[in-house]
């Protein structure tokens, strides 16, 4: 067992995939979050996917997330991890792909980048993020995690319809310049450079997502520029979090969630 990732959270059950039936799971969970939606809808780039599931080569690289009902054993949330002794190894996470990472390879602490985190859409409840991040906070207290990163999407590719939330991005949570990724994806928006615009709170709230809402409340600090993947329709940022910056009270709240 890995420590932090198994147990039970009120009426649901925490667990690391074990089986290949269970990888599958998770990406049947995925397909239906991230494609099933916009495939419906007839979006346009949406990729048409016979088998129903979002996979990638990284699934074999990491460590899968699973979040069930405990009375009807339904999925309702994954996400998956994989982990890093140090900045030496980041050009083989998922976000090296989209972002030069070179500022983060002196980076000397564990680090550790969460990805395809996503809840089913059926469910609503607010207690499933809260159970996603007591388990990560877990894990990431027994073993030494110092960084946590990954990517923090928003759906759609049109930048004027976040506007206001990345204006809010570029005035509190650009990160720090030692640490700040280069653009390496062909499609890219710089906002951090491009807005001008004083972000309106009201409609950066309602804009951001709900993961990236997260991480900002953790002291995270973001790209300055937001990649657009038009094969999903997703416009995404790269997200820091600094083990060490989190505000005292916010990690005290973490923590009696995840004991």
């Amino acid at each position: 067992m890995i420590s932090g990732l198994a147990g039970r959270k009120g009426r649901y059950d925490v667990r690391l995939a074990a089986t290949p039936a269970d990888v599958e799971a998770a990406q049947r969970l995925r397909y239906l979050a991230f494609i099933a939606t916009r495939e419906q809808s007839g979006a346009e780039g949406c990729p048409v996917e016979a088998n129903g599931l979002d996979g990638d080569d990284f699934d074999a690289l990491c460590r899968h997330v699973l979040i069930e009902d405990r009375k009807s054993g339904q999925l309702v949330c994954t996400f998956r991890f994989q982990e890093f002794q140090n900045g030496a190894e980041v050009s083989r996470s998922y976000s090296a792909q989209y972002y030069g990472l070179e500022a983060l390879e002196s980076y000397a602490g564990r680090m550790l980048e969460m990805g395809r985190f996503c809840i089913h859409p059926e469910w609503h409840d607010p207690d499933i993020l809260r159970v996603a991040w007591g388990a990560m906070t877990a894990y990431v207290d027994a073993n030494g995690v110092e960084l946590l990163f990954g990517c923090s999407s928003f759906d759609g590719t049109d930048w004027m319809a976040h506007a206001d939330a990345l204006a809010m991005l570029k005035h509190r949570h650009i990160g720090p310049k030692h640490w700040l990724p280069k653009v390496k994806a062909p499609n890219v928006f710089k906002f951090a450079a491009r807005l001008r615009r004083k972000p309106n709170a009201k409609r950066a709230a309602l804009s951001m997502p709900p993961l990236l809402k997260t991480y900002l409340m953790m002291g995270g600090w973001v790209s300055d520029h937001a990649v657009v993947d038009r094969q999903l329709g997703t416009m995404h940022v790269f997200t820091g979090v600094e083990i060490a910056a989190i505000p005292p009270a916010r990690k005290k709240l973490l923590r009696s969630v995840a004991s």
